[in-house]
């Protein structure tokens, strides 16, 4: 029995030791080699290549690297940067990724490029500084809007501009505002650098109601959400489901599920907004 036992003990050294040695002269060896692997890469040479800009040669330059750990979508050529457009800010010594790069131009509005006519964008007037959340909006924000009737003095939440998107808060320069963190300096003209008009994404009968309340100038905006994408989308989800039921009800057949609004209009009665707020949190 004991010789047994110190036959299996010899067993299981000797494999030890075989391991051992693979893991040392062979194993090692390549992991080893992986790591002193070198790779040409494209990195920044400039200072900045501001967002937009056309890149040139001497903007960027190809180095040695190691490949361990390099993304393979890093661009190791010249050619695959140069004469293409910038679609981020890229800063001194950065490597170059080819999704950071766009082959055409990009245009200053761009968030008109995605419209694909089920949508419009629609911009209002910002009443007062109140009424537009105190020059505090910016673009991909979700808000809600208020209406007052002029005649009554009544102010209502209409439903169907329960939760929209903002694509753009511009000042009256035209030019749309940017977020730029802290500034060291004031502005020249701190008038001039708040929203005068938002840029809405709507459908066509969101557009014909705001097109409504902008002639009688009793919007009032209010701030709903800001944050990540996923969490927004929630929100015009619970924004598109009130259209789909308003859809549902119109059909024939179609049920009540909807109580009188403010203005004697049908207002679904339903939890949804809540609902899309609670998932936004």
């Amino acid at each position: 029995m004991n010789k047994t036992i110190f036959k299996n003990r010899t067993i299981i050294g000797a494999v030890c030791i075989i391991l051992s040695l693979i893991i040392c002269f062979a194993v090692t060896p390549l992991f080893n080699a992986g790591l002193k692997a070198q790779a040409e890469a494209v990195r920044v040479r400039a200072e900045t290549i501001p967002r937009g800009a056309l890149i040139t040669a001497d903007m960027v330059e190809v180095y040695t690297r190691g490949a361990s750990g390099m993304p393979a979508t890093t661009a190791k050529s010249l050619d695959e940067v140069v004469g293409r457009y910038a679609d981020v800010e890229l800063r001194k010594n950065a490597d170059v990724d080819t999704g950071w790069l766009s082959p055409s131009p990009l245009t200053q509005y761009e968030y008109l490029t995605s419209l694909d006519g089920s949508q419009v964008a629609i911009s209002v007037t910002i009443p007062t500084f109140a009424k537009g959340g105190s020059g505090k909006v910016e673009a991909g924000d979700i808000i809600m809007l208020f209406a007052t009737d002029p005649d009554t003095g009544i102010t209502a939440q209409p439903p169907e501009l329960k939760y929209v998107e903002v694509l753009a808060a511009t000042q009256s320069s035209g030019t749309d505002k940017e977020y730029k963190g802290t500034q060291d300096k004031e502005e020249d003209n701190p008038e001039e650098s708040l929203p005068a008009t938002v840029t809405l994404l709507v459908n066509t009968e969101q557009a014909q109601a705001l097109a409504n309340l902008e002639e009688t100038n009793s919007l009032h905006l209010a701030f709903v959400y800001r944050g990540a994408r996923e969490n927004a989308e929630k929100f015009l989800e619970a924004q598109a489901q009130f259209f789909v039921e308003q859809e549902d009800e119109a059909a024939p057949g179609g049920d009540a599920g909807l109580q009188p609004g403010p203005d004697g209009a049908g207002q679904e009665n339903s939890d949804d907004g809540q609902e899309a707020a609670d998932d936004g949190e």
